[in-house]
Order: structure tokens, then sequence, then C-alpha cells
């Protein structure tokens, strides 16, 4: 991999730094960037599904997970992990990623993680041919591409240092601090740089000077390279090698910063764990010449280094190697932003004509598209393109649903409120509030009990004996007036549908071997409509390709309610538009048809 990023890279953020998030999605938006370039948030301890950041003007939506293996698994493209983590929890957070697989590189920004275990885990990611940068770093930026969190800075610095576009120079340092203000110096000096790492500040980093000046050896975009060092260690001796060997041909600029050392009378730690000598070959002086030696530049001093920069650049440019480079067009970010208080994912008002889904409603709506009510919901509902027989079952549901005659209570009520004079909307609300456990709800029930049943592989026996200590009727069976001699024709036409139209009934093939069981005891315990419509439903979603997490989740959210309350609306409002035709005066129930039972009240 010549190059660390392009510009469709993309992350998976471990722990919800939400300012290093934004500043991220800024550095897109300037650039830009046609998809954002953090994909997924982990997020452990939040129960959201998904954050809000500003992208530019607009506002788009990070999905979270609690885990890694939940992120990668929904967002697989996305190739980089940004390890934000405690350093209590990094270590465990790189193995977790690195035994899943399919990173690219990860970034840790934690210090302090245990020499022993960042050494482990180094070594692992090597193996594993993973470029790990840090630990104790502020990461790493391909310009004009993809930006690691935080570094370079805010935008108007970013701007300032031209690591807003890609310029010729790659730039390993090991302080992020430093990264930023060579990044300055190179700006005003030369033409900016073509890729940065900041290799990160503790004794054991994943990838070290000598493995990023390497790959930026292999990358064209790269006319020279600059290296800061620092006091401590031994990696720089492995550029010099490289250099003496021809591996490196690339003009460098070197530095290691420390050269102060030398005045104190006792070994001094600079800022970084691994910023202190444990010998002479590890003092800054001693790594500055043997740099000088091999032919690397070094300069007298780090106040020289801009004078290195520009007469290395200016010699390139004067040979050809490094071309012009034109100022690319940028967005530029509001200063005033407001977050928006809704969010909708499912249809789009704003332009000549409103779409579903994506789908203008002229695409769906008439005849002539082929396009029926079922199409429409799974478009609204789902966000999906069902296929023609899973929108034909959903309407099929719907019509068989409509109505069950006015003395249901659902329609009795819509009856009464309409003879009270009231209107459509507030009569079928009447109607609308019955649905529930007793009347409708016994889909989403069915659909929940049947499936928990068939997941843990119980019998018909261990189902009804599960049900009978949760002190539940079992949803879905049982019908007052039919039986196995005289079935519900609505219940039969739903199976005969699904046998002929769906690739498999595995959910209506076991609820069947319950009702055999029930039947066996009363013929009435049949499986009923509401039963019928849940559990093809999640027959319906399995054949779809649905996770079953997903499929939970539908019914924990009473979508499959949804169904019957669309249906049973249809019938409700022909129920109230009978009334108002038939103009019927107000109802009061008959008094023949309650039993009083009235007593005296008791003195306290």
């Amino acid at each position: 991999m010549n190059q660390l990023y392009t510009k469709s890279t993309q992350a998976i953020f471990w722990n919800n730094n939400k300012t290093a998030i934004q500043r991220m999605l800024d550095y897109d938006y300037t650039i830009k960037r046609e998809t954002p370039s953090v994909a997924a948030i982990v997020a452990p301890t939040s129960n959201n599904k998904f954050d809000k950041f500003f992208f530019g003007p607009d506002e788009v939506m990070i999905p979270l997970f609690k885990t890694t293996a939940e992120a990668k698994a929904a967002q697989p493209q996305a190739d980089v992990l940004l390890n934000f983590a405690s350093f209590r929890t990094a270590y465990d957070v790189t193995m977790e990623a690195l035994e899943i697989g399919g990173f690219s590189s990860m970034m840790i920004t934690a210090e302090g993680i245990p020499e022993r275990l960042a050494r482990g885990m180094n070594q692992t990611a090597r193996e594993k041919n993973v470029t790990i940068i840090g630990p104790a770093t502020v990461g790493a930026i391909t310009p004009g591409a993809f930006k690691v969190a935080n570094i370079g800075g805010t935008i108007t610095n970013i701007v300032n240092s031209k690591l807003h576009r890609a310029g010729s120079c790659g730039l390993v340092t090991r302080s992020g601090g430093l990264f930023n203000e060579l990044s300055n110096i190179i700006a005003i000096n030369a033409d900016g740089i073509a890729e940065g790492v900041a290799i990160g500040g503790d004794r054991f980093v994943g990838s070290v000077f000598i493995d990023n000046l390497l790959r930026m050896e292999k990358n064209p975009e790269v006319k020279y390279m600059i290296l800061l060092g620092e006091v401590g260690g031994t990696e720089e001796y492995k550029v010099i090698e490289a250099v003496k060997s021809g591996a490196i041909t690339k003009p460098i600029i070197a530095w290691c910063i420390g050269t102060i050392a030398k005045y104190y009378d006792s070994g001094v730690q600079f800022g970084h764990a691994g910023a202190s000598a444990n010998g002479e070959m590890e003092t800054a002086e001693y790594k500055n010449n043997a740099m000088r030696e091999a032919g690397i530049h070094v300069p007298g001093s780090f106040n020289d280094l801009p004078e290195i920069i520009a007469a290395v650049y200016h010699e390139l440019h004067a040979e050809g190697v490094i071309k012009d480079i034109p100022e690319p067009a940028m967005n530029v970010c509001p200063t005033v932003r407001r977050s928006k208080e809704f969010i909708c994912t499912i249809s789009d008002d704003r332009g000549e004509e409103c779409t579903y889904a994506g789908f203008p409603i002229s695409s769906v709506a008439t005849p002539d598209t082929g396009k029926g009510i079922g199409d429409v919901i799974s478009l609204l509902w789902f966000k999906k393109q069902y296929p023609k027989w899973a929108t034909e079952f959903i309407e099929t549901v719907i019509k068989t649903v409509a109505d069950h005659g006015p003395a249901v209570s659902g329609a009795h009520n819509a009856k009464v409120t309409a003879r009270a004079g009231k209107s459509v909307v507030e009569s079928l609300v009447t109607g609308l509030l019955t649905i529930g456990p007793r009347f409708g709800g016994a889909i989403d029930g069915a659909a929940e009990h049947f499936k928990y049943a068939d997941d843990n592989g119980l019998s018909p026996k261990e189902f009804l004996g599960h049900m009978k200590k949760q002190g539940i009727p079992i949803p879905g069976i049982g019908h007052r007036i039919k039986s196995l001699k005289n079935p519900d024709l609505r219940v039969t036409g739903l199976m005969n549908f699904a046998a002929e139209h769906f690739p498999a009934t595995p959910l209506l093939d076991y609820a069947k071997t319950v009702e055999a069981l029930t039947t066996s005891k009363k013929e009435n315990l049949i499986l009923n409509v509401d039963g019928t419509i849940g559990i093809l439903m999640v027959d319906m979603w399995r054949a779809l390709g649905y996770e079953e997490e997903e499929i939970n989740e539908f019914i924990a959210s009473g979508t499959l309610n949804a169904f019957f309350i669309v249906g049973r609306s249809i019938g409700f409002i022909g129920h109230v538009l009978d009334e108002k035709r038939l103009a019927m005066p107000m109802y009061r129930h008959p008094m023949d048809d309650i039993l009083y039972d009235v007593q005296m009240a008791e003195e306290i």
C-alpha cells in the first residue's frame, strides 16, 4: 500500500469523541469529499442508534454500534479503526479489531499502554499486515483525501498549512504538536505535504520511522521526505541503513530534537515516554551527526530547518521533479450552524416532486407504473424495494383485515362516535384506540412467541408448557366460532398465497405442528387470522434476507400491528360513512341489555 489513505477511505471511530469527529467531517466538506470519512461510531454505553453531525451547512447521521464487530459487519468498507479508547481499554479494543480483521490501518490515541502489551499488540499487527499508528499519537493525514481526528488542528490552520490538498513532502514525526508546526513551516517554504504521520510518543509504537519512509519512497506523490525524531531510541539508524543500502533514494531532511540534553548533568526525559536517552547512541546530537554523515540533509539546529526545506524544494522544482500544484476549489464551512429538530429518512418534499425513499411519487402512484400500495408501504415503512410476491402479500393482508363486521369493538366504537355527530377523523380514532392485545394486537404477540419458540428449538409440547409458565394464552391460537370443521377462509387464503408464492415458510410449518397439538385438545384452538399474519410476516422477512435481530426490532416496534391498523382503518371509515349516510341518531345502549347490580353504599 503506497498511500496510507485515499479520498474514499472510511473509518470506524471507537468512542464517540464528538469534537474530533466533527473536525474530520468539517475537513471532508472543505475538500469536497463525496462521503463522510467516518462510517460508524462504536459507543458501548450509548443506547442511541445514530448521532448527528454537521456536514457543511447540513447534517449527516452517523450510525452508533455497541461493538466493533457490529460496526464492521454493518460498514465492511470501513478499513481504518480510529481507537480513542482510554489507556485501560485501548489494547483490548485493538486486539479485538485485529481478530475481526478487514482493517488496513489503526490509530491509537491513548498513551501509557503497558509496554509489554504494546510490543505484543504491534507484533500481532505486523503479522496481519496492519499498519498501527501510535500509541500516543494524534494520527496521520493524506491532504485532500483523509485526515485522522484532530491532526492539523482547526480548519483555518489546515488551510493555512496547505493540508487541504496534496503537496510534495512526506512528513514523519514523533510529536503531534510539532507535526502541526512543521506542516506550517513546509507550507511557508515549499508546497505542503503529500502524506504525513505522527507515529506517537510511546517507547514502543506500531509503525516506526522506517515503515512510513519506505512506503513514502514508493508513493509517486512524495518527492522528498522530512523526518523529525527526538532523543531516545534507535529507530533513526534504520533509516540511515536504508539510505546507505539504496532502499531509500528520495531526498530526506531530518532532525532529532533534544540536543539540549547534553547540557544537563544527568539523563533527562522529555515529554514523551520514549524521549529519554539510555546511551550515547540514543542522544539527539549523536543521531543527528550519524544522519548527516549518511548524506541526509541535517540542519545545524531546528531553527535552520526552514532554510534547508526551501533549498531542497527549489532544487527539485528546478529539476522538474516537483511541478506547480494548482489550488483546488474548496467549500467553506459556515461559522454559524443550527442543528435540526426533526429527522426524516423516508420521504423528501424539497424538489419539484416529493419522493418516497428516493422514488418520485409519479413513478409509483399511477396504474401504468405497475406499483401498488404494497410497494408504497415497502418504501415508506422499510425503505426497501420489495419483490412483487412480498408487496402482493402485504396487500393481501390489508384486504383480509379491512373489516370483520359491525359487532367487533373497534367498529362498534367508530359507529357510536359517528352517531354522536363527530367527524370521520374523530370517529376513526375511537375505533383505532381499541386495537391492542385483545383486538388486532395478537399479530405482534403471535410473531414474537412463535418466533421465540422456533429460534430456541422448542417442540410444540415444550412451547405450550413455556407459555403456560408465562401465564399467557398463546397469541394467534383460537377462534370464537371457527374450528377445524369450520375453517376461517381468511386463514386459508393467506396460507394458500404463501404456499404458492413464498420461497419457504419455516415458521408457518412450525406453527402448524403447534396447531395440531392444540386442536387435539379443542377443535377451535386453530391458527387464527392474527396468528397467521404475524407468522407469515416473519417468514416473509426471513425470505427477504433480514437479520433475525432486525425482525425482532420490527416485532418490538409494533410494525406488524401497523398492517392491521392500516387495513382495519378502511373498514372503520366504511362504518362511519355508513352511519353518516343513514343519518343515524345518537346511540344509547338499551337498558334491558345492562345488568344493574347497584348496592347501597356502605357508610364509613
